[in-house]
């Protein structure tokens, strides 16, 4: 668990910014607030995945897409999914919103994610250099195979994952 204060921007069902929340207590109140999530395909259509680290605060160990994070006040969606790509998977690239979605779920650690979701897809082929504080292990696997893994092993998969997952995949078909 992080141990400076960060603030979460809690917002309304259509988005609108209407306060700022510690994480902690976002996540403990139910409280709606702004994420984003980042896809990143190689030229395989491949898509990267990350198993989170074993010091998340909740779903560590499970397999998600490349990266996910909330933006910080004043912080442009796109800026913080770059940010967070950076940060997490050691590169950047070009990056385009996708979707948005909202979510309900709860954790077993008594943690409750109410998310506002901006999907943001980009396009990568390079290395990859994950930080270690963040990221367990990472892999590129191809859709079907993705989705013949959350099939048969659904509880290694973050419930927003399988979302996103589900509609990126409807949009391509």
């Amino acid at each position: 668990m992080e141990n400076k204060r960060i603030d979460m921007i809690l917002v309304d069902e259509n988005d609108n910014e209407i306060w700022l929340e510690e994480k902690i207590i976002t996540h403990q109140k139910w409280l709606l607030h702004r994420a984003i999530s980042v896809i990143i395909i190689n030229k395989k259509w491949e898509m990267l995945l990350q198993q989170r680290a074993l010091n998340k605060y909740h779903c560590w160990w499970m397999w998600t897409n490349a990266t996910c994070t909330h933006p910080y006040k004043n912080e442009s969606n796109i800026e913080a999914a770059h940010r967070r790509l950076q940060e997490e998977m050691g590169f950047d690239t070009d990056l385009k919103e996708i979707f948005e979605f909202k979510y309900l779920a709860e954790f077993n650690n008594w943690l409750i994610e109410n998310e506002y979701d901006h999907v943001f897809i980009g396009h990568y082929d390079w290395e990859v250099n994950p930080n270690k504080e963040e990221v367990n292990d990472f892999k590129w696997v191809s859709i079907p195979d993705i989705q013949d893994d959350i099939f048969a092993e659904p509880g290694i998969y973050t419930q927003w994952f399988k979302i996103i997952l589900g509609q990126y995949s409807s949009s391509i078909e």
